[in-house]
């Protein structure tokens, strides 16, 4: 057993004992993380309402350009019946003295 204890002695110098974590530390890194955090956020926050309006801004256009279709599509309708009304008009006109 003396033999063990020797050894045991000899490389109980050698071996390096970790403490815990220190309060100091843990406070330094919570302030590093807060800080972080801190200025991260407004800018992923301005990032996502930017998303989200572009998502809209997208979706109002495309409802827009299909408005404006719609429209083309009604005025040559019109345009259509006043011409066939105008034809009519003259046909029964000349029908009747």
């Amino acid at each position: 057993m003396d033999a063990k204890a020797n050894l045991l002695e000899e490389t109980g110098s050698a071996i390096v004992t970790r403490k815990g974590i220190g309060l100091r530390f843990l406070l330094s890194m919570l302030m590093v993380f807060g800080i972080g955090w801190m200025l991260l956020f407004p800018k992923i926050y301005l990032q996502n309402s930017i998303y989200y309006k572009s998502r809209d801004i997208a979706t109002l256009q495309r409802e827009y350009e299909t408005l404006k279709e719609e429209n083309l599509v009604i005025k040559r309708r019109v345009e259509a019946m006043k011409f066939k009304n105008q034809v009519l008009d003259t046909l029964f006109a000349e029908e009747q003295p």
